[in-house]
């Protein structure tokens, strides 16, 4: 079985939009059945456009209701109402309808956004995690529904990778995450670790004490890989677990920098080509 399809000028604008900001997710998207593949990509390119609100306003509020205007129009397209012709949001309410996609994970991942426009930081890893689930985990469920793999095990297994890759890009995108005012490090690791989230977002933190509370994140995560690798779910679904196979690099590459966040190496994405061939074929992620 060969490769997937390289990405060509032909691509759907949703598709156009992950290659750009989710590089990840949309080379693991590839790997879906042709006909499931532009569903997945509606989804991340969702994703990617809530995620980007943040960054692209300048007030708290501005943000706040561009993330009503998207929770407004996915009701509307659910329910087959009238919705804005924007090139995401028409087609993705076209599928929920179309696949009677559940709304309470899209609801989810706009609440999370939601939560990094107010600058609430996590207080534990409890709530790191329960944000990764909101978030990463919410998304892998969504694509893992498009996909048509729907059983117990699989969503189980899709709910771990899903918060291990939030956990995850959260450590990946410390430094991109500060200069937009947003803190995923769970403040009681930090004072553990003899510092605070004040400190950090002030640049006043040690190498030693994010390193400390970046490799317990870490960790976590690597535990809910091992958690959903008690799992085969088969071909059906593996496009939206996939994800699992680029966290194994990337949490390498962590190590390799003694888990400082802030080493450049850390936020370069690596695709893992072969790797994810190798998966596909298996059937194993």
């Amino acid at each position: 079985m060969s490769a997937p399809p390289a990405p060509s000028p032909g691509l759907s604008h949703a598709a156009r939009l992950v290659s750009e900001f989710d590089r990840d997710r949309f080379v693991t998207a590839l790997f879906a059945p042709p006909e499931r593949r532009e569903a997945l990509m509606l989804l991340y390119a969702f994703n990617v456009e809530i995620s980007r609100v943040q960054e692209s306003v300048r007030e708290p509020m501005a943000g706040m209701i561009r993330l009503q205007w998207w929770r407004d129009s996915l009701i509307a397209g659910a329910e087959g109402g009238a919705c804005d012709n924007h090139p995401v949001a028409r087609p993705l309410g076209e599928l929920i309808r179309g696949r009677n996609l559940p709304l309470e994970p899209f609801d989810d991942l706009i609440s999370a956004r939601q939560d990094d426009l107010e600058g609430i930081a996590p207080a534990d890893l409890a709530e790191a995690e329960r944000y990764a689930e909101r978030s990463s985990a919410a998304l892998t469920a969504l694509a893992l529904t498009v996909l048509g793999a729907e059983t117990a095990d699989v969503r189980r297994a899709g709910h771990h990778v899903g918060t291990a890759w939030g956990l995850l890009g959260g450590l990946r995108a410390v430094g991109h995450h500060l200069s937009i005012g947003k803190l995923t490090l769970p403040e009681d690791l930090l004072r553990s670790a003899g510092t605070t989230g004040e400190a950090v977002r002030h640049g006043q933190a040690s190498t030693e004490s994010l390193t400390a509370v970046a490799r317990l994140v870490g960790e976590r995560a690597r535990h809910h890989l091992a958690e959903a690798r008690r799992v085969r779910p088969g071909r059906g679904g593996l496009a939206a677990l996939l994800p699992a196979i680029l966290a194994d690099g990337y949490l390498q590459v962590l190590e390799k920098a003694g888990w400082n966040p802030f080493d450049s190496r850390v936020s370069r994405p690596r695709p893992r080509p072969i790797r994810l061939i190798l998966a596909h074929l298996s059937g194993r992620f």
